[in-house]
């Protein structure tokens, strides 16, 4: 986060809360956003993501109590009129020039070696704690997370269903073994000159404001190999392969995103991990389909059965075949359902089987069969099912 956007940005306002919120008020909302704008919620839904993304942004500060009280010292700083960009140095109402690089990292000068007129190491005890810089400690290197890794899992239809753990071999950035990350072959770095150790440059924007943005000269790393190592080439990063067994929950269907927090790439310098992203792909079924958490399958019943009424069995996922009572009079494509036969839900339960009856009509007929069935036409001639279709068709 830059020091313009922690200005700017009015996280109240994002998470629909009032200043005065609880901690479980802020909780709630952002639980009711974050449901509403997740990108799992809205796929390729770019708005949503930015949203979605602004609203983490916003709940990080102001779930932590101690951020929190920091940004709202902060605000109530800038919005009091305590620092405003005037031109020239001196301007009306007593404003006045200045660098908030100066308030963060620790000018010197002024009364008493202070800082922006008195101000002592700056204002980095206010600030300190959200753009991880201490008041005064402005040749620290930061701590850097490590990057998102996205990989892809095939499952069978029935691994899907009730979940599985399966191997993933992912390859991702992280120190270099050869240089235990320094860069350096001889592992003795030195401090960027540039930079003096902080991985950040600061740049003016106008008006008395000024902003950082990563070292050009160590690429936000903070230091410089004097004897570049081989294999990262004076990076301090290499590519990494590593098998890990990941657990696919049940009831997943295909094309759906899992994250998994902490499983990707190694963070720098004390960092966290990042974050895998899986992609799950699934294959189909000879026999069942699947509708969210029920699952399909037609079954195939003789005339008589569907006219007269009867008992058949019917296959289950993995499970024993369950018995179904057909109702005389039976329409082809009717579903009937067997539950507690499904996919599993989130809470554990299970979906239920939809059953699809399809009348199947005979290709051979023995003698006694097609003569049993001439007598069915004849006791049935005066019934005729399409009547009802074309006395709709002359009412239309």
């Amino acid at each position: 986060m830059s020091t313009k956007d922690f200005v700017e940005k009015d996280y109240y306002k994002v998470l629909g809360v009032p200043k005065d919120a609880t901690e479980a008020e802020i909780k709630k909302a952002y639980r009711k956003l974050a449901r509403e704008y997740h990108p799992d919620a809205n796929k390729g839904d770019a708005k949503a993501e930015d949203r979605f993304k602004e609203i983490s942004e916003a709940n990080d500060v102001l779930a932590d109590p101690k951020r929190r009280k920091e940004y709202d010292e902060a605000r109530t700083l800038f919005g009091n009129g305590g620092f405003r960009a005037g031109p020239g140095g001196q301007g009306g109402g007593g404003t006045f020039n200045f660098d908030l690089g100066d308030l963060f990292g620790g000018a010197q000068g002024g009364p008493q070696g202070g800082g922006a007129g008195g101000f002592g190491g700056g204002l980095g005890d206010v600030f300190g704690g959200l753009f991880n810089r201490g008041g005064g400690a402005g040749t620290r290197t930061q701590p850097r997370r490590g990057q998102d890794i996205e990989s892809e899992v095939t499952l069978s239809f029935t691994e899907a269903v009730d979940g599985a753990t399966v191997p993933l071999r992912m390859s991702s950035s992280a120190a270099c073994k050869a240089c235990a990350g320094t860069g350096d072959k001889n592992g003795t770095p030195r401090v960027c000159p540039t930079c003096v150790g902080t991985g950040q440059v600061s740049r003016g924007t106008g008006g008395g404001f000024s902003l950082t943005d990563p070292c050009p000269d160590c690429k936000g790393r903070g230091l410089i190999p004097e004897n570049p190592c081989d294999v990262c080439k004076g990076s301090g990063r290499a590519t990494s392969s590593r098998t890990m067994q990941v657990r696919i929950p049940a009831g997943v269907s295909d094309g759906q995103r899992i994250r998994l927090r902490g499983k990707g790439a190694p963070g720098e310098r004390g960092g966290p991990n990042g974050d895998l992203y899986v992609v799950v792909h699934v294959d189909a079924h000879p026999v069942f389909g699947r509708k969210g958490d029920n699952l399909t399958v037609t079954v195939p019943v003789t005339f008589p059965e569907a006219a007269l009424g009867g008992e058949v069995k019917v296959p289950t996922l993995g499970g024993p075949a369950v018995t179904l009572k057909i109702p005389a009079g039976t329409p082809n494509g009717r579903t009937m359902r067997a539950r507690g036969k499904g996919a599993v839900r989130k809470d554990g339960t299970r979906g239920d089987l939809l059953v699809t009856v399809e009348v199947t009509v005979p290709k051979h007929l023995d003698d006694k069969a097609r003569d049993t069935l001439e007598s069915y036409r004849e006791a049935t001639a005066d019934e005729d099912p399409r009547a009802e279709l074309f006395q709709a068709a002359k009412g239309a």
